[in-house]
């Protein structure tokens, strides 16, 4: 039980708690108060409401420095353990949810910056994937601009890797086209088909990244670029930078911005509504523009797939690839080094981690040809999974009841870290990374046009009226229910 005495000389409240900080071990102190603090919240959360309930009387309790104490309380806040009332107060959030995912520092649907973006301009269409504004650069009234920025994340650590245990640079071919098409796909959600200029920017640590890793980025991304203006995309290259970056990063970090002027009447304002269908298209196979067999990885949720799957082999051997501030029981868990066999698959764990990205431009270019004004939703399952369609419509229970079946990738993740589904369709595609609603008498012609691109389509569901946005997916014999 918490005693509370009053300290009358330093007019504090001294609490005796069973949490116990060893200035000996090689664990950081924040570290261990975040670890004390988890395990104390489920079982005593009042006690550790009252600890929390004020910054400077808990340093004082707990005998550290009270930037230590109000690190180890913001990163419990990041990953939904605690709420924030005050910049200096926290209490226990009762409705909390374990996640291995944000405990590594990561969000997977980025809530806390669509919270301080809410109140924000929502540009021309406020449901339309990517903000769109009018159009500043030219204008023009019937026209409008487009502005976009993504990555490949962390899945450069990944080819980092390779690259060190190989010598090969080339690895990092893939990585450009991730970055681009993290941007590209996003774009074509909105409507965009072709006048795309894409910026890239690199910050690396230029004494683990040499030249040849630059070189193979940019050789990367001129090929993938010129590959797509031959499939009708017309995207080009408005240069970009190189920043060099030791004390940021360790390894290298490749970003891309992308721009275009678009027609107002050719934008997807994904209006979502019931009663439409849901087909998704598969994330996995070979497409007929790819030169090998996709795992359907994309670039979301690789820190996770990292750290799950890889040995600590290469947190020892590699220091500067893995966040040391976090849970070591976290980083560099599994048991599979890069070279060792994907189950089920012929594919190589390394390789399937790092399998290109898919964009699925050509195919959205050839269904708006053909169904433009059928088209009433596209959503790019990126950040956030399944549930990023949470974002769009008004008052829509999106019914995913037919989902693909889940990738060897995957299905590998999650046995080896026993991450529940919930958590899984929430921080990978799961299978499809791509969705179209549309009314259902398309379905067959959509799906027809989908496999002269040698990839697989489905439906998947459906959208019904509800009180509020809503997801039900099934997987098997369970529902899992999220809510926007």
């Amino acid at each position: 039980m918490v005693k509370v005495t009053r300290l009358t000389k330093k007019n504090v409240n001294i609490l005796r708690v069973n949490i116990k900080i060893n200035k000996e071990s090689r664990i950081p102190d924040y570290l261990q108060l975040i670890n004390q603090i988890k395990e104390g919240a489920s079982s005593n959360e009042q006690e550790i409401n009252t600890l929390i309930k004020d910054i400077d009387n808990a340093s004082v309790i707990l005998d550290l420095e009270r930037s230590v104490v109000l690190k180890a309380l913001r990163q419990l806040e990041f990953q939904g353990i605690l709420y924030r009332e005050t910049d200096l107060t926290f209490v226990v959030n009762s409705q909390a949810e374990s996640s291995r995912y944000s405990a590594r520092g990561v969000s997977s649907d980025k809530t806390e910056v669509l919270q301080t973006i809410a109140s924000l301009d929502k540009g021309l269409y406020p449901n339309a994937f990517c903000k769109i504004s009018e159009d500043f650069l030219s204008g023009r009234e019937d026209y409008c601009n487009l502005i976009h920025s993504d990555g490949a994340g962390t899945k450069s650590i990944v080819a980092y890797l390779q690259y060190k245990e190989s010598g090969d640079p080339k690895v990092f071919r893939g990585i450009a086209q991730d970055s681009i098409v993290m941007n590209l796909d996003d774009l074509i959600c909105s409507g965009a088909r072709s006048s795309i200029l894409i910026s890239t920017t690199i910050n690396r640590n230029a004494m683990n990244c040499p030249q040849e890793v630059i070189r193979e980025l940019i050789l990367g991304t001129e090929d993938f670029l010129e590959s797509m203006r031959t499939l009708g995309i017309n995207i080009r290259s408005g240069g970009g930078e190189t920043a060099d970056v030791g004390d940021l990063t360790g390894t290298i970090i490749v970003d891309s911005c992308a721009s275009t002027i678009l027609k107002r009447q050719d934008v997807i304002k994904n209006e979502i509504s019931e009663d439409l269908t849901i087909l998704g298209f598969s994330s996995t196979g070979k497409s007929t523009y790819e030169t090998a067999a996709n795992s359907g990885v994309g670039s979301n949720g690789l820190t996770s797939a990292r750290h799950e799957l890889l040995s600590k082999f290469y947190r020892g051997k590699y220091p500067e690839t893995a966040d040391l501030s976090i849970d070591p029981d976290l980083s560099y868990c599994g048991r599979w080094r890069l070279e060792d066999q994907l189950p089920g698959t012929p594919m190589t764990i390394g390789s399937a981690l790092l399998s290109p990205t898919r964009t699925y431009a050509p195919l959205i270019a050839a269904l708006s040809n053909e169904f433009k004004a059928e088209i009433k939703g596209l959503v790019h399952c990126s950040g956030g999974g399944q549930t990023k369609c949470l974002r769009f419509g008004k008052n829509i229970h999106f019914v995913k009841d037919q989902l693909f079946e889940v990738p060897p990738l995957f299905e590998t993740i999650r046995t080896a870290s026993n991450t529940p589904w919930q958590e899984m369709y929430k921080t990978f595609n799961m299978g499809h990374r791509m969705e179209l609603y549309i009314n259902a008498r398309h379905t067959d012609s959509v799906i027809s046009l989908a496999k002269s691109f040698n990839i697989e389509a489905r439906i998947i569901g459906f959208t019904e009226r509800a009180k509020s946005n809503c997801l039900t997916l099934t997987k098997g014999n369970q529902k899992l229910f999220y809510e926007s």
